[in-house]
């Protein structure tokens, strides 16, 4: 699978753009409290200078599984989704991706290549930093430091959520509902009464597929959930 060529040297925008550049990481009013671009203000200000913006269309590879880990990204808009395997074989949705994550840390730590391949669903832009660059900040900040581990313990969350969703949760609902739950938790954003509100860009058989089901399943499953709570049909993309 094709996939976007960050340049080797010096920076340049990539893709087609979408919208107006966005604000400073500094002064940027959409970080999020443990997330990394939530590093104090000194330390963000040098992060974005060791970094480039680039804006893509949606359905853009961003990096595909096994391609050397040269860049890691923040993303500062829009969504993707995260998988292992390959299409004309078998391919398994590890994660949704939203605005403030961090990809490709674990590769660039280990100077090994992408365990996953990201694509994007939404139009995006994000941050880029070369490897080198990024081992080197982190090399004259002990916050950010501190912060990176922080981003692994949270990859290693998402996993254990994935094998408690498809290993303990007995019935399709429930598989569904802890997907959702996780979703809301991952790419959401907290309104009152502690619900969150999120884009369900997943079509229903990419959510069977994260559920271990089928997606005439899941369409049942989300039609008749629905209907009860709230009295109307699922209209969530096939």
């Amino acid at each position: 699978m094709a996939h976007t060529q960050i340049p080797r040297k010096g920076w340049a925008r990539q893709g087609k753009a979408t919208r107006p550049a966005p604000a400073g990481c500094v002064a940027c009013s959409g970080r999020l409290s443990g997330w990394f671009c939530s590093l104090g203000s000194a330390v963000l200000a040098d992060f974005e200078l060791a970094t480039s913006i680039i804006s893509l269309p949606a359905h853009t590879p961003l990096f595909s599984q096994g391609d050397d880990a040269r860049c890691l990204f923040v993303i500062c808009d829009g969504y993707l989704k995260l998988t292992i395997g390959w299409p004309e074989k078998k391919q398994m949705i590890v994660r949704m991706a939203g605005p403030g994550s961090l990809l490709g840390l674990y590769a660039v730590l280990t100077h090994g290549v992408y365990e996953v391949s990201a694509v994007f669903l939404t139009s995006a832009q994000l941050r880029v930093v070369e490897r080198e660059r990024f081992l080197e900040f982190l090399r004259n900040h002990k916050e950010a430091q501190l912060r990176a581990v922080q981003c692994i313990c949270q990859e290693y969350r998402f996993a254990l959520q994935d094998t408690c969703r498809l290993a303990l949760a007995e019935s399709v609902a429930a598989r569904l509902g802890r997907l959702l739950l996780e979703l809301g938790h991952q790419i959401g954003e907290q309104i009152n009464g502690g619900e969150f509100r999120f884009p369900l860009l997943l079509t229903h058989e990419e959510m069977a597929r994260m559920t271990g089901t089928t997606r005439e399943i899941v369409t049942r499953t989300l039609s008749a959930s629905f209907a009860k709570t709230v009295g109307f049909r699922s209209k969530t993309p096939r």
